[in-house]
């Protein structure tokens, strides 16, 4: 039986409803962009930051770009890029005078709240996925871009109630409270926020680019024509590798599809539906294993104030090629 169902946000709101979703998510962007040049302003009056004025460049041209991209012509946006890359590049994105609790205050509002700490947290992944049900097509069946920027916009309602419940458990925070923290986070993870989109648009240019076709044209001369097996093989390989190059699985499924993928492994036959699932989560084996995966291996070090700069790596290491090995015998013997 054939069945339609009706995106809610649509259904009961129309096309002003898609533009009001839009419009909403416009705001978080504002919102974040705000952050960063609040970020760039405490920094820049800040005499204990002894690279003041690079990370108020950094931390300004961001929240420009964030809060007004898309009002200003593209080529500024580009300039603004180059200019906030800058500071980066020269590590003149320093962490300055931060407003940390201490460990006596830590552990106070520990035993205060107690285990209700985790109800904030959850709260914006819950919300995520119910935006993502009702207004990002899961059940209308919209395109992906708009479930993404559902889920993202489910976050940022998220975090708004998150903010409301602790500000309840405790009436000392306030709203500039959790402007100082954002702050302090931004400044504790540094350049290194930015780079999953800046890898993830990567992806995307070499798309573009024809990088697949070219990778496709030198594996040609290494897999045996017509066998699977080890057209599986390197595909899996290719997926870690490639994934710990761009330190994103999703910019280099795409890549690696069009290059190993379809042409040494979708063509003979294989299942699409067993190559496409374990070729992304062979990716993430390779996120495992890799720094340019920011958000997963560097911005933990960064929160925890690990002694080692790449300790979580070290601790993943051992479970990622195990998987990545039972992933590759699994899809050989599935497809």
């Amino acid at each position: 039986m054939n069945m339609t169902f009706i995106n809610p946000f649509t259904g009961f709101f129309g096309d002003a409803g898609v533009n009001l979703g839009m419009k909403l998510l416009e705001v978080l962007f504002i919102v974040m962009g705000l952050i960063c040049i609040y970020a760039a302003i405490k920094n820049l009056t800040d005499k204990e930051n002894t690279a003041k004025i690079g990370t108020a460049i950094f931390w300004g041209a961001l929240g420009l770009v964030l809060a007004i991209g898309r009002y200003i012509p593209p080529g500024f946006v580009g300039i603004l890029i180059f200019v906030m890359a800058a500071p980066a590049i020269f590590r003149r994105v320093k962490v300055g005078k931060t407003n940390a609790p201490t460990a006596e205050e830590a552990k106070a509002q520990s035993d205060k709240i107690g285990m209700k700490i985790f109800i904030p947290a959850l709260s914006m992944g819950i919300f995520a996925i119910i935006f993502a049900l009702l207004f990002g097509g899961i059940i209308s069946g919209i395109p992906l871009p708009t479930l993404s920027q559902a889920a993202l916009l489910g976050i940022g309602v998220g975090v708004i109630v998150a903010i409301i419940l602790l500000m309840v458990y405790d009436k000392q925070n306030k709203p500039e409270t959790f402007m100082k923290d954002s702050e302090r986070f931004l400044s504790m993870v540094g350049p290194l926020c930015m780079l999953p989109m800046l890898l993830a648009s990567l992806g995307a240019i070499f798309t573009a680019a024809g990088v697949g076709n070219v990778i496709a044209y030198f594996v040609g001369g290494i897999i045996p024509e017509g066998n699977i097996a080890i057209g599986i093989i390197v595909y899996c390989i290719g997926m870690a590798l490639f994934t710990m190059i761009m330190g994103n699985a999703f910019a280099a499924i795409t890549v690696m599809t069009v290059g190993i993928g379809f042409p040494f492994v979708l063509a003979l036959g294989a299942n699409p539906v067993v190559i496409g699932a374990l070729a992304l989560t062979s990716g993430y084996c390779g996120t495992l294993m890799t720094p340019m995966a920011a958000n997963f291996n560097i911005v933990p070090v960064a929160l925890l104030d690990m002694k080692s700069k790449y300790g979580v790596i070290k601790q993943q290491f051992y479970i990622a090629i195990p998987v990545l090995i039972f992933q590759i015998c699994f899809m050989i013997i599935f497809s």
